[in-house]
């Protein structure tokens, strides 16, 4: 359970930078320069969610729970907006519903 958490969140940061960097070329005027660690980082993105065992709706499903926990933490830390109780724990539901998806995967 540990390992796939740790994966989603390696996976979840590669989605997030991959989508950051070209808003940061469209949106702040950033190099276009930015647009190919984008890409690896979009690249590497598809390959994590490889590396899990369980069918790919399955996984899916599991990382949105991760990604969601994943996307605030960036707007905490990267953004600088300080999370609400409401953000807190929708996470903490979605990170819950993440953990059941996955202590189902080998019952199903």
């Amino acid at each position: 359970m540990i390992k796939t958490t740790l994966l989603f969140f390696a996976t979840a940061l590669a989605e997030i930078i991959g989508c950051f960097l070209p808003w940061l070329w469209l949106k702040r005027e950033g190099s276009a320069f930015l647009l190919f660690p984008a890409a690896l980082s979009l690249a590497m993105f598809v390959w994590l969610l490889t590396l899990h065992p369980a069918a790919s709706g399955r996984v899916y499903a599991a990382y949105g729970g991760v990604y969601v926990v994943t996307a605030l933490l960036w707007l905490r830390v990267v953004d600088g907006i300080k999370l609400s109780a409401y953000d807190w724990i929708g996470a903490s539901v979605a990170f819950c519903g993440m953990l059941i998806i996955v202590a189902g995967w080998g019952r199903a």
